[in-house]
């Protein structure tokens, strides 16, 4: 399973928005805030889920959304094999370790999710592209690490 890097903005159509509300921790969307200094489709795509997220506080937040830093199972519509990941920061990104940008597509695609729900995004040459969020394996937040 590969996840394309470019900066391909996801999927945003209203019916999709609508079907999906997305959660943020309080410190996520002000950490968050600070990568979108520089414009490009990928800080417009994430800044689009900034603004529409419902915020909590860490300490309050469900432990099946997936979160910055959060390990998740994931699989690819129709493949049986599942993948674990980790959603990242850019600085910390190594696809090849699984760990994926949340300025990537396929991270913004990502946050906020809860276990169950399914991400959409728009692969670089054009395809539409869907992750299903089978667990979450591994929750900052759910273990104590309110900070991390």
């Amino acid at each position: 399973m590969s996840f394309p890097s470019s900066s391909s903005s996801p999927t945003t159509s209203s019916s999709a928005h609508a079907a999906q509300v997305r959660v943020l921790t309080e410190l996520d969307h002000v950490r968050l805030g600070k990568w979108l200094q520089a414009p490009s489709a990928a800080a417009d795509a994430l800044q689009d889920v900034l603004d529409s997220a419902e915020l909590v506080p860490s300490a309050q937040v469900a432990p099946d959304v997936v979160t910055m830093r959060s390990r998740l199972r994931v699989a690819e519509s129709g493949v049986s094999d599942a993948r674990e990941i980790a959603l990242v920061y850019p600085d910390e990104a190594d696809a090849g370790q699984g760990r994926i940008s949340v300025l990537s597509p396929v991270g913004t695609a990502l946050l906020g999710l809860r276990a169950g729900q399914q991400a959409r995004w728009c692969a670089p040459d054009g395809r539409a592209a869907v992750l299903q969020v089978e667990a979450i394996t591994f929750q900052p937040e759910a273990s104590g690490e309110l900070l991390r």
